[in-house]
């Protein structure tokens, strides 16, 4: 398929700009596994891979109308990827900036020890956490209640720090929808401190 869609790109193209999703599944087809192989190499994680590839191919469909079919569609692909892609990474940057700030903020008289004591004597919460897959209740346990950086766990682990994010993004979500605590405070302590 690779041959006939190069012969024939800029008709697919012209196709695509009218809105025809024939040629929009096409081009999808043609190019969403080496976009989802490089995509890969940078994040760690087909979690991240997988939205920041749908996310761009929305964003083609999106903008058909100021597709140029005498310019190279690999290139532009491949340009939207590398936006996207920073995107996410300024955000992920971002959200820890965030974190960091509420927990000095709200939390800052806060002895370390008594948190410390207090996560390991919650057995509801300990329970709860057992929960998570193997490998996110690693990274959890190492980040969360060890204190470790996310750069230390992704060393350890021989996993991209985009990847421990994202243990801890969904180990968080599940801890927030599974424990059934009614007075919050020890999960936000958990969940905030980075």
């Amino acid at each position: 398929m690779r041959s006939s869609i190069n012969k024939n790109e800029k008709e697919l193209l012209l196709r695509l700009r009218d809105g025809d999703t024939i040629a929009f599944e096409e081009l999808y087809d043609h190019y969403k596994e080496p976009l989802a192989r490089k995509l890969y190499r940078i994040l760690k994680s087909w979690d991240e891979t997988q939205e920041i590839l749908q996310e761009l191919f929305v964003r083609i469909w999106e903008n058909r109308r100021n597709i140029k079919p005498e310019l190279s569609i690999a290139a532009y692909l491949h340009t939207i990827a590398t936006r996207l892609t920073a995107e996410y990474f300024r955000k992920l940057a971002h959200d820890r900036e965030l974190a960091e700030r509420l927990w000095l903020h709200v939390f800052r008289d806060y002895d370390p020890q008594d948190f410390h004591r207090q996560i390991l004597a919650d057995q509801e919460l300990m329970n709860t956490i057992d929960k998570l897959p193997l490998q996110r209740k690693t990274v959890f346990t190492l980040c969360k209640l060890e204190g470790k950086s996310y750069k230390e766990v992704s060393h350890m682990l021989s996993i991209s720090e985009a990847a421990v994010n994202d243990h801890i993004t969904k180990a968080n979500k599940f801890l927030i929808r599974n424990y059934d605590r009614t007075i919050p405070l020890l999960l936000a302590i958990i969940l905030c401190n980075r």
